[in-house]
């Protein structure tokens, strides 16, 4: 692991804090309260959903590719009531068998995939038929003029935020991976400041 990750995972839940007491906290809580059964939470982090899930969920398996991250992530895992398993693999090649788990998570980690196509094509191979892909994952701006700006902030960003791209049509990636996505809207971020457009809902195999 290089310095740059440690400083990032390290930074990361402070760095996070405000949003997590705010709109982004308030938003995992309302998405995850009623979740059962086996959960697979992909690109994980340092586990910011563990506290959100209820003790409906038997068995959580937490992906998270990189190790810095991953680290925070056992600890966290270690005081949570449910059996929880952390995995250390890329979102477009998880490492488990088709139609395996009853809800998958993504919250924030679309953007960060090298090739977002192939991850939803995985998420939606490993759930079972009926199953449910939470997301929270902010976007492209759908005004032009913002989206252009966001463009040409992405080769920068992704430097400083670890692979994060500002300009990515989410939405429309998991409607062309098999995903009815009539149960996901529109929604802000943050809006302090500058306001970071995003998606969120639930989506379904198709």
């Amino acid at each position: 692991m290089s310095l740059f990750q440690h400083l990032f995972a390290a930074a990361y839940d402070p760095v996070m804090s405000s949003l997590e007491r705010g709109r982004l906290g308030e938003k995992r809580r309302e998405l995850l309260a009623d979740l059962s059964g086996e959960v697979l939470d992909v690109g994980a982090g340092t586990g910011a959903n563990l506290a959100h899930l209820p003790s409906t969920v038997r068995r959580v398996i937490a992906v998270e590719s990189d190790p810095a991250m991953a680290r925070r992530l056992q600890q966290r895992a270690l005081d949570h009531p449910a059996d929880i398993e952390v995995v250390g693999a890329a979102a477009e090649a998880l490492p488990l068998p088709d139609r395996c788990v009853d809800v998958v998570v993504t919250t924030l980690v679309l953007c960060t995939v090298q090739d977002p196509q192939a991850a939803v094509s995985e998420l939606h191979r490993v759930l079972r038929p009926g199953g449910r892909l939470v997301v929270i994952e902010h976007v492209v701006d759908p005004a032009p003029r913002r989206a252009r700006r966001q463009e040409r902030l992405t080769p920068a960003w992704r430097v400083v935020a670890r692979g994060c791209h500002l300009d990515r049509d989410t939405l429309t990636t998991l409607a062309r991976g098999g995903f009815d996505v009539s149960g996901v809207g529109s929604w802000e971020l943050s809006r302090r400041g500058p306001t970071v457009p995003a998606i969120t809902g639930v989506a379904r195999p198709r």
